[in-house]
């Protein structure tokens, strides 16, 4: 499995714990940035991990800024890709479940890192039902191919 992770300054320290936990699981990271705590914009570091999900070249996303909303917003422009914004480890667990979320978002300033820890296990270990779940993302995908053809 290889993730893009990355972050705006807000981020930088939590993303590194979240590396560091991502390679201990085996899982393969591709950081997208930012490195440093000099101030700059989230969209441009949503945008490199959302890309790279929506056209397949990674298996999923991790995002983090100081809220997390500004990563979810940008996340979710991109066509197949299902960011969720998680403050814990059940919407984490039922953004897996129900919505085959492949981008998850947290916000540094809102959670602990331990909590942040806690929420990311669930995430990668909770798995897609399908089900009742498909016929949803199915009208998702219709709403982007509409929107697509609109433009």
């Amino acid at each position: 499995m290889v993730i893009a992770i990355g972050s705006d300054h807000a981020g930088v320290e939590l993303k590194a714990q979240i590396c560091g936990l991502l390679k201990s699981e085996g899982i393969e990271v591709r950081d997208v940035g930012t490195s440093g705590k000099a101030s700059v914009d989230y969209p441009d570091y949503g945008a490199k991990a959302a890309e790279a999900v929506s056209r397949g070249q990674v298996d999923a996303a991790v995002l983090i800024c100081g809220s997390g909303i500004g990563m979810s917003i940008v996340a979710n422009k991109y066509k197949h890709v299902r960011a969720a914004l998680c403050h814990d480890a059940f919407t984490a667990k039922m953004s897996r479940q129900h919505n085959n979320a492949n981008v998850l978002v947290m916000g540094s300033r809102v959670i602990t890192e331990e909590l942040a820890a806690e929420i990311l296990k669930a995430w990668l270990h909770s798995e897609y039902e399908g089900g009742r779940h498909e016929q949803r993302l199915n009208k998702i995908s219709i709403i982007e191919e509409s929107i697509e053809s609109k433009t």
